[in-house]
């Protein structure tokens, strides 16, 4: 059993900064990409950006590149999104997914897993 966990979120002023935390617990032997995605009211989930194991981050939003950030402790299975200059279109519900995780050495399969969302609000 692996549980995903996202903290962080929160209200702040346009232009103020925030960082989002991500963890991976339980059974966990690797895992491939650690991405953040968000989403707001009556719109699809959009990816925000990943980062694989080597720690080699991407950014699927433009709107993000240049003042949100992601880093990666493989030791802790964390992940972290550090997010400056926020805008109101930011607010949203911010998600995390653990992808193609291993349990163990022995066993070969992946499988994908989410948090449960932290709130993000940017707003005067």
């Amino acid at each position: 059993q692996v549980q995903v966990v996202e903290s962080g979120g929160g209200l702040v002023q346009p232009g103020g900064s925030l960082r989002l935390s991500c963890a991976a617990s339980g059974s966990i032997f690797g895992i491939i990409s650690m991405s953040w995605y968000r989403q707001v009211p009556g719109k699809q989930r959009d990816l925000v950006g990943y980062i694989t194991q080597a720690g080699l981050a991407n950014y699927a939003d433009d709107s993000v590149k240049g003042r949100f950030t992601i880093h990666r402790d493989n030791g802790k299975n964390t992940v972290y999104l550090q997010m400056n200059s926020l805008k109101p279109e930011d607010t949203a519900v911010y998600y995390c997914k653990a992808g193609g995780v291993r349990s163990s050495s022995t066993d070969y399969r992946r499988y994908d897993y989410w948090g449960q969302g932290t709130q993000v609000t940017v707003s005067s």
